[in-house]
């Protein structure tokens, strides 16, 4: 199944796919956000499988793209984060069924991030209600610190944290406590990605909710018949 696609913006990754389920609505909306360590080979299709889930199970998904990080490719800080923002807003003016009252968002990896920044945002059209982090990279500071993403992070920032302090201190979730959302974290215990400790932080710091999952890696959370998504699910029916 494929969503209806469009654009939020002037660049050609400012694009994103609605999932309709079937009935007149409103519907509630989740919002996807793919990781791929922000870098520009890696797109949306990521989340097809979870969009085509949450479909079915009475959600529209929108299912976004973003400028990422790569030659041509436009992403960096803050344009990344300003696609995020955008194409989440663009939800108050789409011709469609959608509930806007529970607008949840699930991003995995670096999409983890770009949802758990989201969620944070003051001032917006289309607030976030409840917000999603698979394996999210939560704590840019500790990403650069510890290799995440293979220095990804820095290129996204600009430099490490002592030569871009105010790119980190804007884009980070971590330097933005307490949240504003309901919030739940999933992450394997067995991620060679993102260091489940990651996850561990920053539920500790937030009082959100952690769900780890003993012998799960990085990729389990992209497919829809997985423990990892079903634990994601079960979270959104209760948020």
């Amino acid at each position: 199944m494929s969503g209806a696609l469009h654009r939020y913006g002037p660049h050609r990754s400012n694009v994103a796919e609605l999932f309709l389920p079937a009935g007149a609505g409103p519907h509630p909306v989740c919002v996807l956000v793919h990781g791929g360590c922000w870098r520009q080979r890696y797109d949306r299709h990521l989340m097809d499988a979870l969009a085509d889930d949450l479909a079915a199970r009475g959600w529209a998904a929108w299912n976004v793209e973003y400028r990422r990080v790569g030659l041509h490719a436009g992403g960096g800080w803050p344009e990344t984060g300003a696609d995020i923002a955008a194409a989440i807003d663009h939800l108050a003016g789409l011709d469609a069924p959608l509930g806007l009252s529970r607008v949840a968002a699930v991003g995995h990896s670096a999409g983890g991030h770009l949802a758990l920044w989201a969620a944070q945002r003051a001032g917006a059209d289309v607030p976030l209600t409840a917000v999603v982090g698979q394996a999210a990279v939560s704590d840019l500071e500790a990403a650069s610190a510890q290799g995440v993403c293979g220095g990804m992070v820095e290129r996204l920032l600009g430099g490490p944290p002592a030569r871009a302090a105010d790119q980190y201190r804007a884009a980070s979730p971590a330097r933005h406590l307490p949240l504003r959302v309901p919030a739940l974290l999933v992450h394997g215990d067995r991620d060679d990605t993102v260091p489940v400790e990651m996850s561990r932080d920053f539920a500790a710091a937030a009082g959100c909710d952690l769900a780890e999952l003993a012998g799960d890696g990085h990729y389990e959370h992209l497919e829809s018949g997985s423990r990892a998504w079903a634990t994601v699910v079960e979270w959104l029916e209760r948020h």
